[in-house]
């Protein structure tokens, strides 16, 4: 049975992937669109976004794959789910390559490789998890004091980002918006999954509906979606999707397997062969992802000239004067 479950979680992560990183491009394509018929971006502040039909598409295509990815938290443990959002980068590189010319050189080609095969190591050595029989004893796990401690550190590093470094570098540096998205997104997964197993009890006849723990994992949930889309917003408005998405993911995954790891024990009962392979997988798809992100293409820049201006005491220019003098190797003197 727990490797059915796994199998489920598998299929069910895969499809997540591909759904979220299709969204990744229309969401960029669209408040591209935004920004340039109204002038007022999401970096800056704007929400004319929320008026352009192509955003609104991203949106439900990440909601088909947020759904998917939250059916497939409930069969199989994060370690498992977590790496395989390693396809949806694969997926935005490939689009941004083809829609948004951003492209894609060579090098990351082996970085989508190395990903893929990383990806097949860790579902190969992934851990069957033992499902908590009610939110109770999943709220018992969310207040052990390891992760209260991670909580607390978690919170209080995305306040500093908030309130001292957005102001300052967040435009420059976009490891600030991400930093924000994927620390409140550990905390979306492990809400997420503790939703995920509430209803599935419920469904199966034992209503975890009444318990006020299982609201608590709701409203929880809602808080770090509407802030981690809200960055995610700012971070692919100000930069290359092709260097958000892998970026991104590397951040989610490390701190989502952290925060699940601490909070729901993923790999207590497992083998030391099995550990390193997994932890062998992992450094594969992150390996793949910095490739992805190191050897995007950049814009071309235009080699700089010098403008001069020649100012004389007589106001009246005569016709053979030079007003403007261009100093560069690709202008010739006439």
């Amino acid at each position: 049975m727990a490797g059915s479950d796994n199998s489920k979680g598998l299929m069910l992560a895969v499809a997540s992937s591909a759904f979220i990183g299709s969204s990744f491009i229309l969401k960029k394509k669209g408040l591209k669109r935004a920004g340039a018929s109204t002038g007022a971006s999401a970096a800056t502040g704007g929400y004319t976004y929320l008026l352009e039909p192509l955003w609104w598409v991203g949106m439900v295509t990440m909601l088909f794959g947020e759904v998917a990815n939250f059916i497939a938290y409930v069969y199989a443990p994060a370690v498992l789910v977590t790496p395989l959002g390693a396809l949806s980068i694969i997926v935005s590189s490939l689009l941004a390559h083809f829609m948004l010319k951003e492209r894609l050189q060579r090098m990351g080609v082996v970085g989508c490789v190395a990903c893929i095969v990383g990806s097949v190591v860790i579902v190969i050595h992934a851990p069957q998890e033992h499902t908590p029989d009610s939110v109770r004893e999943i709220w018992c796990l969310a207040t052990q004091p390891a992760f209260l401690i991670y909580v607390a550190a978690s919170l209080s590093i995305v306040l500093v980002l908030v309130l001292h470094f957005e102001a300052r570098c967040g435009q420059t540096n976009m490891l600030v918006y991400l930093g924000i998205c994927s620390l409140m997104g550990s905390f979306t997964v492990v809400s997420i999954k503790a939703i995920g197993i509430a209803i599935k009890l419920t469904l199966e006849g034992i209503s975890q509906v009444y318990y006020p723990q299982t609201w608590l994992f709701v409203t929880v949930a809602a808080g770090s979606v509407i802030t981690q889309l809200n960055y995610l917003n700012k971070a692919l408005d100000t930069f290359s999707a092709a260097m958000v998405s892998p970026v991104y993911y590397v951040m989610f995954t490390t701190l989502t397997i952290v925060a699940s790891a601490i909070m729901f024990k993923d790999w207590s009962g497992q083998t030391a062969s099995s550990l390193a392979s997994e932890l062998c997988g992992f450094i594969t798809v992150l390996s793949g992802t910095v490739i992805l992100h190191a050897t995007r293409e950049q814009e071309p820049v235009l080699p700089r000239g010098t403008v001069t201006w020649y100012i004389h005491g007589d106001s009246l220019k005569s016709v053979d004067e030079h007003l403007i003098a261009l100093e560069h190797p690709d202008f010739a003197e006439p």
